[in-house]
């Protein structure tokens, strides 16, 4: 058995499963806003090196990569 993963808009959803369902092909809707878990501690990881002043200006981070 396959699994496909699709992202329709709105009017995509309705006509994806309509056509699932004329071809009586089981499927499941997960609705998962949520961000995995690896991405939030990395957020949270930035915001510390930030608030540690671990952080530089869009202006000097071109200058570090013009010298490159």
């Amino acid at each position: 058995m396959e699994t496909y993963l699709v992202h329709p808009d709105k009017i995509q959803e309705k006509a994806l499963k309509a056509f699932l369902e004329a071809l009586e092909v089981p499927y499941e809707i997960k609705k998962d806003d949520a961000l995995p878990t690896h991405v939030v501690s990395g957020i949270r990881n930035g915001q510390d090196d930030i608030k540690a002043g671990k952080s530089f200006s869009l202006e000097e981070f071109k200058e570090k990569i013009s010298t490159i």
